[in-house]
């Protein structure tokens, strides 16, 4: 039986919800008021949708997952299958995958589930807001924060993070574990093995060449934050240092700009390293 997880039932009856009928959707799945199963979907497992969910078309979606309200599914989109993982075997419990609120998931977008049971790893987590354009694929254990944009074919393998109000340009891809941060912004075609600093633009392969400058304007920075994240970046980056000594100049010009602080811990928790500033004059409004 089709049950409703909680908008609605304040009402005291089963919330309205469409389900086309040539779509496949498990007893097990919960429709919440206004939800909408287009031709052709497959739901199986433990899904949850919340209020407004939009699945448009020949959607494939496995639980355990949980999708929040108001996000839609285009067609060709398959969201919690297996992880590609050798490790684990068909069977095995999974945490599956949970997508925010207001979320644009556009055509043959895949998203796996997680590789860890419930209890001992997180699922494959979208925030709210994000926009996943067509074919971008998010591996097992990923996680992207709130405001992310995924543009055509972004590839991030598994156990990935990518933070709020970040921007991931057409075909770049993204090695596993490997983190982005805030608002950092990575162009087309790049290839990212290490980790990229939250504010920055980094392009090509494991490269930095500038802070987001227009990403930082659109979004409320003061001028004298952005001048600040632009000079730490000269002397943090540009200026070959070792970590810890690149660690210690950021803390220093952190102590009255949050902005550049956020760039010190972010530098300091990193495992797998940080991506090389190029040394050469790049017009970093251009990039972004």
């Amino acid at each position: 039986m089709l049950a409703a997880p909680d908008e609605g039932i304040r009402s005291g009856h089963m919330p309205a919800y469409s389900i086309h009928p040539t779509a496949i959707v498990d007893p097990s799945c919960e429709l919440s008021m206004g939800v909408e199963v287009g031709p052709y979907c497959v739901l199986r497992g433990q899904v949850r949708l919340h209020a407004g969910v939009r699945l448009i078309g020949h959607v494939h979606v496995e639980g355990p997952l949980e999708i929040g309200t108001r996000t839609t599914l285009y067609p060709g989109v398959c969201i919690g299958f297996p992880p590609q993982d050798y490790k684990f075997k068909q069977g095995m419990a999974t945490a599956g995958v949970k997508i925010g609120s207001d979320c644009l998931i556009r055509e043959h977008v895949t998203i796996h589930a997680a590789s860890k049971a419930p209890g001992e790893g997180h699922p494959t987590t979208v925030g709210d807001r994000c926009f996943m354009m067509v074919a971008s694929h998010m591996g097992h254990d990923a996680r992207i924060g709130n405001d992310v944009v995924l543009v055509n074919n972004v590839l991030l393998a598994g156990h990935t993070e990518v933070m709020d109000k970040a921007t991931l340009s057409g075909h770049a891809g993204v090695h596993q574990f490997c983190r982005i941060g805030r608002f950092a912004f990575v162009s087309g075609l790049s290839a990212i093995a290490r980790d990229v600093p939250p504010f920055v633009i980094a392009s090509e392969r494991n490269t930095m060449n500038g802070i987001n400058a227009v990403g930082l304007r659109r979004n409320g920075f003061s001028r004298e934050h952005i001048k600040a994240i632009r000079d730490a970046f000269k002397e943090a980056f540009r200026t070959p240092r070792p970590r810890p000594e690149q660690i210690a100049v950021l803390r220093e010009m952190g102590r009255d700009c949050p902005p550049v602080m956020e760039m010190a811990e972010f530098v300091a928790a990193s495992k797998r390293g940080i991506v090389q500033a190029s040394r050469l004059g790049i017009n970093e409004e251009e990039l972004a």
